[in-house]
């Protein structure tokens, strides 16, 4: 079967599904062929505790990029208490960040679109492939209400930059519904979220946002909305 046809068969076999149905159906069909990419926001927490809840070996990665507030590596050091796991982490490669600095400079990437979207490649998108390229399924904790680039996103898509199905089961909530989420089931969350911080990525490409502005407002707020994104998600 063509990949785009399973994508339409999936949209179809799961679009009244919950996400915990949606998510353990992926577990189940593609076992560590199928593993969850972590920022250790929100979204991120809430995937790892339903796919945990199901497969205590579920496949679940993030990607360190030398650059992340001190208070994600904190949520991420007590998800791996918690839960009893260790999360893989993929890094850049030690070579391209030295001539990235050579390049831009440390902070180079608030000068042009251009040079922020060679430190994400770098940082990001390079470790993204190396981590994607064994498998089947790419699960994400997107929600089309976090962004306008994100409104149209479906819940199974055909990733054809990393060439591979993803998914996004949380695709359909609400703000409302991640924090109700975390709060019930007591999942470990980045106390950056209390302090504004709705989306969090890199340190210096992260700020607090003010009541009634944009989720996304603050990740490289001084591009516009519809650059926002880094690459991993790109349409």
């Amino acid at each position: 079967m063509e990949v785009l046809e399973k994508v339409n068969e999936l949209n179809e076999k799961l679009k009244d599904n919950s996400a915990e149905e949606i998510v353990k159906f992926f577990l189940n069909e593609y076992k560590n062929d199928a593993a969850l990419s972590s920022s250790f926001g929100a979204e991120d927490q809430v995937l790892t505790h339903m796919m945990l809840k199901f497969d205590q070996n579920a496949n679940i990665f993030t990607l360190d990029t030398g650059r992340l507030p001190i208070e994600t590596y904190s949520v991420m050091d007590n998800t791996n208490l918690k839960y009893n796991i260790k999360v893989n982490v993929f890094f850049p490669k030690s070579e391209d960040v030295e001539k990235l600095y050579k390049s831009q400079g440390i902070n180079g990437f608030y000068e042009s679109i251009e040079n922020r979207k060679a430190c994400c490649n770098i940082r990001k998108i390079e470790p993204l492939k190396r981590a994607l390229k064994p498998l089947k399924v790419w699960i994400t904790g997107l929600r089309a209400s976090q962004s306008v680039t994100r409104v149209d996103m479906p819940l199974v898509e055909w990733d054809d930059n990393f060439q591979v199905i993803k998914v996004n089961p949380l695709i359909s909530w609400s703000e409302e519904d991640v924090w109700n989420f975390i709060k019930t089931n007591k999942v470990p969350y980045n106390k950056l979220h209390d302090q504004g911080y709705p989306s969090i990525g890199c340190a210096p490409c992260t700020r607090a946002v003010k009541e009634g502005e944009d989720i996304r407002s603050g990740r490289w707020w001084w591009e516009n909305p519809e650059h926002k994104e880094c690459g991993l998600h790109a349409k």
